[in-house]
């Protein structure tokens, strides 16, 4: 019976073997962690890490680490406004990255205090936000823009710490990047 396969010329029939695709043997200790990526219109979120008990920011006293998680905004993207009642956040956009964030303070007896400023661009600052501070960010420029951001509480899609609030609540003019 002639066999269908193509004859190997003899320098390479020699060199030839067959790839496995049995399960390789296990480095004991080593695992692999997959990571919850929940991704939107506007960007993604992706968990980096969730921590347990003692893991207290550095220069933040009182800001116990829980979780540590990644973001990229698009381009055009707006995500506002949000507020947490039980969580601070720390945000951190790389200095060869743009994010143009935004403040405002809803707690009772604050006056609905605003501020806008620019992460990133060249500084590298951790920007702390207190529970009852909405906030909220937006990428008017032409490439995604990553965010890392550190919270105290652990997310819990069932029940998630996201209060809304219209996002043109302060005029679609807020988020427009400014002439001058």
């Amino acid at each position: 019976m002639p066999s269908d396969e193509p004859p190997i010329a003899p320098e390479f029939a020699k060199q030839l073997a067959t790839q496995s695709y049995a399960s390789k043997p296990r480095i004991e200790g080593v695992q692999l962690v997959d990571l919850k990526r929940f991704v939107e219109d506007g960007g993604e979120f992706q968990e980096l890490a969730r921590l347990g008990p003692g893991a207290e920011l550095q220069g933040v006293p009182g800001f116990v680490l829980k979780q540590v998680n990644y973001s990229i905004m698009q381009p055009g993207a707006i995500k506002a406004w949000h507020l947490h009642k039980r969580q601070e956040d720390a945000w951190f956009v790389p200095p060869n990255a743009r994010l143009l964030v935004a403040l405002l303070d809803t707690r009772e007896g604050k006056h609905g205090a605003s501020m806008r400023l620019v992460l990133g661009d060249g500084r590298a600052q951790l920007l702390l936000i207190p529970r009852g501070v909405a906030h909220g960010a937006a990428n008017p420029y032409p490439a995604p823009q990553p965010m890392l951001y550190f919270v105290n509480q652990q997310f819990d899609a069932q029940h998630p710490d996201e209060h809304r609030l219209p996002w043109d609540l302060l005029g679609k003019e807020f988020w427009q990047l400014q002439p001058g």
